[in-house]
């Protein structure tokens, strides 16, 4: 049966390329993108009952490219014709990403703009710019909270659902307010900080906004006194950091309502056998750091990012004055950093699921969901490769310099820089399709580096259409809170409600199903469509 769906799959796509020698091919599709374009003249005004941020560490615009090639090709299509769900948004925008200070953003500076609508600098979380780095006495009346604490304040749920450890630089910005972006725990504190009375960021995350309903991610070994051993590892590194001696995971219990159900859990298993109709609070810390590329996750102990949106989605979406939801696809940046894009684009694949799946269980007519990168990276797409040719593949022809072939995808620095026998490295002595390969680089640097350039907010749902041109990174969160009518902007939502109390808009269900029903018409092997949705 797998065979005949994928002789038939291949069939289509070809019969599609050989469609596009056709002038009235491309001229039909057109038409269609036309059509959805008329179609946002009756610009969504609804109140956004629940908000969902997805955010893609370091996903530039070229990584949505190479991710959208990349997921195409796991179709069995060429690829470059292929839409990634995030792409099926009608609303698209670029964020200015830049720092006070710097040029080249972190991801705590942009962390502070779009989620606390306001420019700080580099390293710094839940501050303004008048706080420096590292200083513990900067901290105090410097603080700003984030679009996470207007929406708990409105009487809304709130979540954070993350690939990296729960107290890194993205999501600490939704509840931290720390000078220093690296104080997981007490135990990477200065003792001048300790001193002058800041708190670590896991410390923060128990005590500041205490009733936080879903939190998942990596992190465990910043909850436990140092020296712990982790429930799963045997080896050093994964031991309790904290000097303090707190359980933080204990902690967390004790803060909760006693009339409340709160679940602690720390494997895949332990997730998805949680019956949501009774979990008020959830607690998911499925690694000592942050969680395992989704190449390499254990299918059995860790949970995916698609998996864990899912659950937080049917927990916070109990409560009827909605949600505010927070997603983060980290580990993009970290495979970019380590030069191995292959990683880095797995992992836009799977958050691009995450979007999917997030798009079935809501809809765009009371839900906002925005997705955007906090920055980009010096990655590059290019080489004049054919049509089709493997996004991992090489480039057509040979450097015209030193006579040696080179990949589609470069960086601009990292440690894929190599040098062989005083000569660029042969590429086909190594195993380029490997997926731990470091992809050649132009400068040599341990780490390869973020990049400046603008990066894209693509929007759906209520009020969508305020995402639009290219604005500063702190607009995000302004945007949003106007949407949903939360936070200090909402002289406009008097006596206004979202759709299904009281709103005239149509059902929940019957605008999902339109929703669906342009999204799926969109992806170029059309005639498809539905058996390609049942494969991703």
């Amino acid at each position: 049966m797998l065979l005949l769906f994928l002789s038939l799959l291949a069939g289509a796509c070809l019969s599609s390329l050989v469609q596009e020698k056709n002038p009235e091919y491309w001229r039909a599709q057109a038409q269609q993108t036309l059509h959805k374009a008329l179609e946002l003249q009756k610009l969504n005004t609804n109140v956004a009952k629940n908000v969902i941020l997805f955010v893609g560490d370091g996903m530039g615009v070229t990584t949505v490219s190479a991710a959208r090639i990349l997921k195409g090709q796991l179709h069995h299509m060429p690829g470059e014709e292929f839409q990634l769900e995030m792409e099926k948004f009608p609303f698209l925008a670029l964020s200015k990403t830049y720092n006070t200070n710097a040029q080249v953003p972190d991801s705590a500076g942009t962390a502070t703009a779009f989620l606390c609508g306001v420019k700080s600098k580099k390293g710094t979380l839940g501050v303004s710019a008048a706080a420096s780095r590292s200083q513990c006495n900067t901290t105090k009346g410097n603080e700003i909270t984030s679009i996470l604490r207007w929406a708990k304040d409105a009487g809304k749920s709130v979540g954070i659902v993350t690939t990296t450890r729960v107290n890194h630089a993205t999501p600490s910005a939704a509840y931290a307010h720390s000078v220093d972006r690296t104080w997981y725990s007490d135990n990477e504190m200065p003792s001048e900080a300790l001193g002058q009375g800041c708190k670590d960021i896991a410390h923060q995350l128990m005590h500041n906004i205490p009733d936080i309903e879903v939190v998942l991610g990596g992190g465990r070994k910043y909850m436990f006194p140092k020296g712990t051993p982790d429930v799963e590892y045997g080896n050093k590194e994964a031991r309790g950091t904290r000097l303090d001696g707190q359980r933080l995971t204990d902690i967390w219990r004790e803060k909760k309502p006693p009339n409340k159900n709160a679940y602690y859990v720390w494997n895949r298993r332990q997730l998805l056998k949680l019956d949501w109709n009774h979990v008020d609070f959830l607690l998911g810390l499925f690694e000592p750091k942050d969680m395992m590329y989704e190449l390499n996750r254990n299918r059995w102990t860790d949970p995916s990012l698609t998996e864990m949106v899912e659950v937080a989605i049917k927990i916070l979406r109990k409560n009827p004055e909605g949600f505010f939801l927070l997603v983060e696809g980290g580990r993009i940046d970290h495979g970019h950093h380590a030069g191995k894009a292959k990683q880095a684009l797995h992992e836009v694949v799977e958050m691009d699921r995450a979007i999917a799946r997030a798009g079935a269980l809501t809809s765009s007519e009371d839900t906002l969901t925005v997705v955007t990168a906090d920055h980009s990276h010096v990655f590059t797409l290019g080489g004049h490769a054919p049509r089709g040719n493997s996004i991992f593949g090489l480039a057509t022809s040979l450097s015209d310099r030193d006579k040696k072939p080179f990949t589609s995808l470069l960086y601009g620095n990292g440690p894929g820089y190599k040098v062989v026998a005083g000569e660029r490295e042969n590429v086909l002595a190594v195993d380029y399709a490997d997926k731990n390969y470091r992809a050649q680089a132009a400068v040599p640097l341990s780490k390869e580096t973020h990049g400046s350039e603008d990066v894209p907010v693509f929007s759906k749902g209520p009020m969508a259409h305020l995402l639009h041109g290219v604005f500063e990174q702190n607009y995000i969160p302004h945007a949003m809170a106007y949407a949903s009518c939360i936070g200090s902007n909402t002289d406009h939502c008097q006596g206004q409600r979202w759709p299904g109390d009281g709103a005239t808009a149509g059902s929940s269900s019957e605008q999902a199903e339109r929703t669906q029903q342009r999204s799926n018409s969109a992806i170029a092997c059309s005639p498809l469509a539905p058996l390609l949705s049942a494969v991703d």
